[in-house]
């Protein structure tokens, strides 16, 4: 049996829902980010607990097709951008080949699900990234721009303060961290 599970987001997050099985004593085959293979069907009562457990960890079971299929987008354009320092390789190529579907279809379904464009999901996770290096403070602006894929530091200047309403100099000067958002928020 496959479990599909949103915000599920890290290996922390796999941990957790392996913890969470052991603890129900649920028996599974693997855990991916997003997916839980199980060993055997679940009976209505466990699904309940699980759901019930999942939910205190800020998790949520996936039921509905399409919700899956916009949860696997979320996950891998996360991947993407941790892995987009080593690869430059365009986010709809990148997408297509971790989902396995039409790029288009996806794309369309994001936006008629989530009320934005998958590119614009995109540009609020990496503006959530800078926020974080920025709070960190130890790369230049320029660092981070490059980092992130941004052509140019006035490009990532122009998309942060779209997002945000600062630019970034005033975000780290002001020291905004509270304004940061968990990304699987996003």
């Amino acid at each position: 049996m496959m479990l599909y599970i949103k915000n599920m987001v890290c290996n922390r997050c796999i941990m957790i829902v392996q913890q969470v099985l052991t603890d129900l004593n649920i028996a599974y085959d693997n855990i991916t980010l997003g997916e839980v293979v199980l060993s055997a069907e679940l009976s209505d009562d466990k699904i309940q607990a699980l759901d019930a457990e999942l939910l205190k960890y800020g998790f949520e079971r996936l039921n509905a097709s399409k919700s899956v299929w916009v949860d696997q987008l979320k996950v891998a354009c996360i991947q993407y951008l941790n892995d987009q320092v080593h690869q430059r390789e365009k986010l709809s190529d990148y997408v297509r080949r971790h989902v396995h579907r039409d790029y288009q279809y996806l794309s369309h379904l994001f936006s008629s699900i989530e009320g934005m464009t998958l590119e614009q999901y995109f540009i609020r996770l990496r503006i959530e990234k800078a926020k974080e290096m920025l709070a960190y403070g130890q790369d230049t602006l320029a660092e981070i721009a490059f980092q992130l894929g941004f052509s140019s530091t006035a490009h990532l200047s122009g998309q942060f303060k779209k997002v945000t309403g600062l630019t970034p100099s005033h975000f780290r000067n002001a020291r905004h961290k509270q304004e940061r958002v968990p990304l699987d928020n996003l």
